[in-house]
């Protein structure tokens, strides 16, 4: 069979996606002048009455819900073959999955995001409609010429009428974003199935981590220690086993993350446009977990010369005064010492010795935010070198490895230069050059100008 070039008036451009039941293709409509979607019934389902049925069942609710919240369908039709098909507004904003590709998003936007999708599915519940199936993937940004930006559900491939949903025998949704009721056949749902997927999301969004099964998801602040107590609250309510015990609608929900987000600390804004910026993960995740007090404090120890050869520097410590370092002084501004959570390494999680120095933490999780500062963490378990070895920084240009070695450490150092930020990013899994296991260390380094590692390395003592 030819493959398509057109359907209906639309010319083809690209997939854009494929499921087990469908593709939708980005098509271009001459009338309108503007992108659309266009989603086709799969060659392999055609025979199927039932999952006719389906697909175009879900024209219809997307067509009912007649909100601008819910993706818009525009036209329904049939390929010569017999096939299926409707078009929809393109959102070419992207999705909430896109924006987890460079881990979780600052505190302020994983909660306005989550209340969007929180009112486009009370748009659903308005119209009748339970979800089913919301999650990252599914949840579109739509950005408008003037900047404005829509929050968008689409697929509502399991989407289902209220009338219908309190009488459903069959299980449906996606791990990690289903509630037990879902799982369970002929339990029935109403419209607080879809405030569990929606606590799963913003669970997400402010972790970078799909919660655990129903009932032994664990405390997001076991993994972001800096979040509000009353977000962690939010947050585990809608994901209660019992549906009795949760938020008793998504808009009861958004709007308790609105209150939320007004008083959440401001941070470096991401791109929310659909381009996935070329934020670092890792130091996202470190600048997530330092178990520090809500903001930096100011370095006040006096600048003196360390000897090294890197001329002058500041001494700084952590809480525990185990680990100390030399920095050049224009990184001895900021400082951030109560320690860190070696599961941002992918170690086993807990509480150790850490700190980051920075002329500006702010712009630290940022690598297109010029900054120079270390971040140095000691781990008592797992291998920090095999970590440190699986690294890699998007946008940066990978310089190779080496090997470090001092009177003190022994390890290894890998560098990446072109960073957006103009600098360098240094990776360092350090132990004790005497050949004992312990302590193990990881230092990351963020730089511009001539490259201090070494003289930061050698600087580096941990008791």
């Amino acid at each position: 069979m030819h493959p398509l070039e057109r359907i209906g008036r639309h010319r083809l451009e690209r997939p854009l996606g494929s499921g087990a039941f469908a593709t939708v293709w980005l098509a271009h409509d001459p009338e309108l002048q503007a992108p659309v979607a266009v989603k086709v019934l799969a060659e392999n389902w055609a025979h199927r009455l039932d999952i006719r049925e389906r697909f175009l069942s879900e024209a219809r609710l997307l067509r009912r819900a007649g909100s601008n919240r819910v993706v818009q369908v525009y036209d329904i039709g049939e390929l010569p073959d017999g096939r299926p098909y409707f078009v929809m507004e393109y959102a070419g904003g992207g999705t909430l999955a896109d924006l987890l590709a460079d881990g979780p998003l600052p505190v302020r936007d994983a909660l306005a995001l989550t209340a969007e999708a929180a009112r486009s599915a009370a748009a659903l519940h308005e119209a009748g409609i339970v979800h089913r199936d919301i999650k990252p993937t599914n949840v579109l940004l739509h950005t408008a010429p003037d900047g404005t930006r829509r929050v968008l559900l689409a697929d509502l491939g399991l989407a289902k009428s209220l009338a219908q949903a309190s009488v459903l025998t069959l299980a449906a949704g996606s791990a990690g974003y289903q509630p037990p009721e879902q799982a369970e056949p002929g339990e029935g749902i109403d419209e607080r199935a879809d405030v569990y997927s929606l606590g799963a999301v913003g669970y997400e969004l402010l972790t970078g981590t799909v919660p655990g099964p129903p009932g032994k998801v664990l405390p997001p602040r076991r993994l972001r220690p800096e979040l509000d107590e009353a977000v962690e609250r939010a947050l585990l309510r809608a994901l209660e086993p019992d549906r009795a015990r949760r938020w008793p609608s998504a808009l009861a929900f958004a709007r308790e993350l609105d209150r939320l987000a007004s008083g959440a600390p401001a941070r470096p804004a991401r791109r929310l446009d659909g381009v996935r910026g070329r934020l670092n993960t890792v130091t996202l995740a470190l600048a997530a977990v330092l178990a520090a007090t809500a903001a930096a404090v100011a370095v006040t120890v006096a600048l003196h010369r360390d000897g090294n050869g890197d001329g002058e520097g500041v001494r700084v410590a952590d809480s525990t005064g185990r680990v100390t370092l030399t920095v050049p002084a224009g990184w001895g501004r900021e400082l951030r010492d109560s320690g860190w959570d070696p599961r941002a390494l992918g170690l086993t999680a807990g509480h150790e010795p850490g700190l980051v120095v920075a002329g500006d933490l702010s712009r630290w999780p940022d690598l297109k935010a010029a900054v120079d500062g270390v971040f140095v963490g000691v781990s008592a378990h797992g291998d920090v070198t095999a970590k440190v070895k699986a690294l890699a920084h998007g946008g940066c240009r990978y310089a190779g490895a080496r090997t470090f070695t001092d009177a003190d450490w022994h390890g290894l150092v890998r560098a990446w230069t072109g960073c957006p930020d103009g600098g360098s990013v240094t990776e360092s899994a350090l132990v004790p050059a005497g050949g004992a296991a312990q302590p193990q260390v990881y230092v990351q380094v963020r730089q511009r100008g001539d490259d201090a590692t070494d003289g930061v390395l050698r600087s580096l003592r941990v008791t």
